[in-house]
């Protein structure tokens, strides 16, 4: 029901509805930043992009409004949020591009069973810090696939729409990513 209603908006928007717009600020604000924020590790040069991404978002649709209903709402978001932070960093001329923290203070990462004791929860916690310093060492493409499919839970499908490539494409560097990430893991705690 959400993807018929984030049809509906992005119908609205594509009309220059400044309602629709609002509400599609609302719905996607957080997962935007929480993308970008991964992507800068400032929370100040989050907010700043997240905003950008959102005006180019905007003008971009005003400027295109294309009538043939293809593409996603949200795979246009996470694209035009791509290019806002290659296009930061390459303003930046920086050759490091930060670090991927899972530890975001506005969105906790939810443990999968509220129940389980406080040891299972500190254990669970310290692998989740483990698996996030691993993922520094991977490749950039590779830490981007999985944030995007894993942590924002985009489709295959949105993703091969925001890298312009093909589902099995995509299927195929995500299982290449997760492989690495396990080899990662796996070499550094002998085997956990």
């Amino acid at each position: 029901m959400a993807r018929l209603s984030d049809k509906i908006l992005f119908f609205r928007l594509r009309q220059k509805d400044k309602d629709a717009f609002s509400r599609i600020y609302e719905l996607h604000i957080d997962n935007i930043y929480r993308f970008v924020y991964f992507k800068v590790g400032s929370h100040e040069e989050a907010e700043d992009l997240t905003s950008a991404i959102f005006l180019k978002t905007w003008n971009y649709l005003q400027e295109n409004n294309r009538e043939d209903g293809s593409g996603s709402l949200r795979a246009l978001l996470y694209k035009i949020a791509r290019t806002t932070i290659i296009d930061h960093y390459r303003k930046k001329s920086l050759e490091n591009r930060g670090q991927v923290y899972l530890d975001n203070d506005k969105k906790e990462i939810p443990l999968p069973d509220e129940n389980q004791d406080m040891e299972k929860k500190m254990e669970l916690f310290s692998d989740l810090n483990f698996v996030a310093k691993k993922m520094l060492d991977l490749k950039e493409e590779y830490r981007e696939l999985i944030i995007l499919r894993y942590i924002q839970e985009l489709s295959v499908g949105e993703i091969a729409e925001i890298y312009s490539k093909s589902r099995g494409n995509i299927r195929v560097q995500i299982f290449r990513a997760i492989k690495a990430l396990k080899d990662l893991v796996n070499e550094e705690s002998g085997g956990r």
